[in-house]
């Protein structure tokens, strides 16, 4: 199903792979498509991608960091873009919003702010900044209520000029943004008004009618492409506010089918203040989370349907399509992993599966960064990291296979070389293996299933359960060392004692625990073993010298982590100093106010770091190279990049 072509509106798609609106921060400053954007789409668009939505254009000047097209001076850029995307295939299409603030006003003021500056009015300055900082709520229920409908009518307007321009650069389709202002004025739970706009069903989607209309009036040779927000049931309430319910949401499909509408892409509402719940991180959500809400408006229309969510595979996405439930399948995270997996899924080649664990692509956008997944190292520098082909085929050795060690085999095997893989314990994937034991983290496995497929189809070759000797390494024109870090020891009065082990033989299973277990060091790898050890009934206490525990996790995962905490029962002492560990417990300074501390503890976890593993390869004559945590302890997304960089330089 995935390679069939479909026609949607005035579109021909040629197979169901879709690109759904996701930011990726790459636009540039005044919201252009730059180069860094381009390159990331065509790559899309050259990976077999079939329908690619830019999320997010703006049709206003904004001061929010997103794409723009609100003068034509910007259609140039956009139509580079349109032209990239037709070089292979991929039809293109814009997602037009609205911000969730009165960008007109906020405007206003912080104009009249630099000129009170420029002025000599500081104080007034500093008073109209904060006046403008405030009309940035944030959330839709402010500006719904507060805007005009002369403000309506004007934002209307600046829409079908956006579409107008979409249409005089080549873009294929407009993807009306159904959540945000128009899905918000849609929301009862959101819409408060009193006027034409608010109260019953009819009056909440009439801007989104308008809206419709309008783009068909300024825009007729677009297809009309409509992402249709649903509020959907929580175990404490409802997920998302702006948006329907799929009762309501249903029926306003059918009445935007009529009004013009020709596709729908159903995705689960937003404006709750947790892009968790529109892009949930591994294990926090259920795969296919949205395909049963697609189902239901597919059974209410005629024209074609996307479902998103959770869609990882290639299997699960032709499964969901052969199912009837949808016409095509967006993915959004996948293809930041893998650009061309619709080409390697039509194909039968194996593709990189996304873990779903929002470091480098939802965290990124949220800590106002750029989308870098963290298992793909050309994403966010497409076309500038490539790998090219090795000027002299060499016999590489690699050791260690880990993700860095497999990764950098990947490359050397793609530019030529010939490869081994020596790894010393009886399995493939280091330290994945060990990060993938906590809740929730099962899914981190799906980056080593990768390099067990593509590794065999590159023709490399894999020795487990053994250390190569210096004479097997002389064999080789070149060697890469990638063999990890392995757990820090803690150096304090006791930490010798039988009954304090490192958090890595917890997780690996070779130390099982139980009863009170004190946890030293509250990082992500401490807090991991403490919900872990939690879920296995332990009761369990975290001690950590800074102020905050598991620093540097996720904000989608975070509260899921703290929610398990709070219901098993989980400790911590924060700005704790241990002096000293006993049979029976820990002892710690508070180091804000001095205070002892004693933990009770039958075993100790110690989860203080890593550091590099050595190996020792006196006598060995090949040129060495290193990668990964071997050469400075770090995450996935510095393995991969490290591992790449170092195989790609090997010609």
């Amino acid at each position: 199903m995935l390679e069939k072509p479909l026609k949607a509106g005035k579109m021909t798609l040629k197979n169901r792979v879709v690109f759904p609106p996701l930011t990726t921060g790459y636009e540039e400053r005044d919201g252009s498509v730059g180069e860094k954007s381009l390159n990331f789409y065509r790559r899309l668009a050259q990976g077999g991608t079939a329908y690619i939505v830019v999320g997010d254009v703006a049709p206003v000047n904004t001061a929010s960091p997103t794409p723009k097209l609100f003068c034509d001076a910007q259609i140039p850029s956009f139509k580079k873009l349109a032209d990239a995307c037709h070089e292979y295939g991929a039809k293109l299409a814009v997602q037009i919003f609205h911000p969730e603030y009165d960008v007109e006003g906020v405007g206003a003021l912080i104009v009249k702010s630099r000129a009170l500056m420029q002025a000599g009015d500081k104080e007034g300055s500093d008073r109209t900044t904060k006046e403008a900082f405030a009309k940035l709520h944030y959330d839709m229920e402010h500006f719904v209520n507060e805007a005009t409908e002369k403000q309506l009518s004007d934002i209307c307007t600046a829409i079908a000029d956006c579409a107008k321009r979409a249409e005089q650069a080549g873009v294929d389709a407009v993807q009306i943004h159904g959540d945000r202002l128009v899905g918000s004025l849609c929301s009862k739970i959101l819409n408060k008004r009193k006027d034409g706009y608010g109260a019953t069903f009819e009056n909440r989607i009439r801007f989104a009618l308008e809206v419709v209309r309008a783009v068909k009036a300024s825009a007729p040779s677009l297809t009309i492409d409509y992402k249709l927000p649903v509020i959907t049931p929580d175990k404490d309430g409802l997920r998302g506010k702006g948006g329907l319910e799929i009762d309501e949401a249903v029926k306003l499909s059918q009445i935007l089918e009529k009004e013009g509408v020709e596709m729908f892409h159903v995705a689960q509402a937003n404006h709750t203040g947790n892009m968790n719940d529109t892009i949930p991180a591994m294990g926090t959500r259920e795969y296919g989370f949205a395909v049963s809400l697609a189902e239901a408006v597919k059974k209410a229309v005629t024209v074609p349907v996307c479902a998103v969510g959770r869609i990882i595979t290639e299997e699960t996405a032709e499964a969901v399509l052969a199912s009837g439930k949808c016409d095509l399948v967006g993915l959004g995270r996948p293809l930041l992993c893998d650009p061309d997996f619709a080409d390697k899924a039509i194909s039968g080649r194996p593709v990189r599966y996304c873990m779903s664990c929002n470091k480098g692509c939802t965290d990124n956008i949220i800590g106002r960064s750029f989308c870098q997944c963290v298992l793909n190292a050309e994403n966010g520098a497409e076309y500038v990291r490539s790998i090219e082909p090795a000027v002299n085929r060499k016999k590489v050795a690699v050791i260690g296979a880990g993700i860095a060690g497999l990764e950098a085999a990947r490359v050397c095997a793609v530019k030529g070389h010939n490869v081994t893989v020596f790894e010393k314990s009886y399995d493939i994937g280091g330290q994945i293996n060990i990060a993938s034991v906590p809740p929730r983290k099962g899914e981190m496995t799906r980056a080593v299933l990768y390099y067990r497929n593509v590794l065999p189809a590159l023709g490399v070759t894999v020795i487990t359960g053994r250390q190569p000797s210096v004479s097997q390494l002389n064999d080789f024109d070149e060697v890469i060392v990638a063999v990890g870090a392995r757990n820090s020891d803690i150096k304090v009065e006791g930490a010798s004692l039988p009954h304090v082990v490192g958090a890595w033989s917890v997780l690996c299973g070779s130390c099982t625990l139980f009863g009170k277990i004190a946890v030293i060091g509250g990082g992500l790898v401490g807090a991991e073993t403490a919900e872990f050890l939690a879920n296995q009934g332990a009761d369990v206490s975290i001690i950590e010298m800074t102020d905050k525990i598991a620093n540097g996790e996720s904000p989608t995962v975070l509260p899921e982590m703290k929610a398990d905490f709070a219901e098993h029962g989980v400790k911590e002492f924060v700005n704790c100093k241990v002096i000293k560990i006993t049979e029976k417990e820990v002892v710690c300074e508070n180091t804000s106010d001095g205070k002892i501390i004693t933990v009770p503890a039958d075993f100790v976890a110690v989860a203080v770091g890593a550091k590099p593993e050595v190996i020792d390869l006196t006598g060995v004559k090949a040129n060495v190279s290193y990668c990964g945590d071997c050469v400075k302890p770090s995450d996935i997304s510095h393995a991969v990049r490290s591992a790449y960089d170092v195989a790609n330089a090997i010609n």
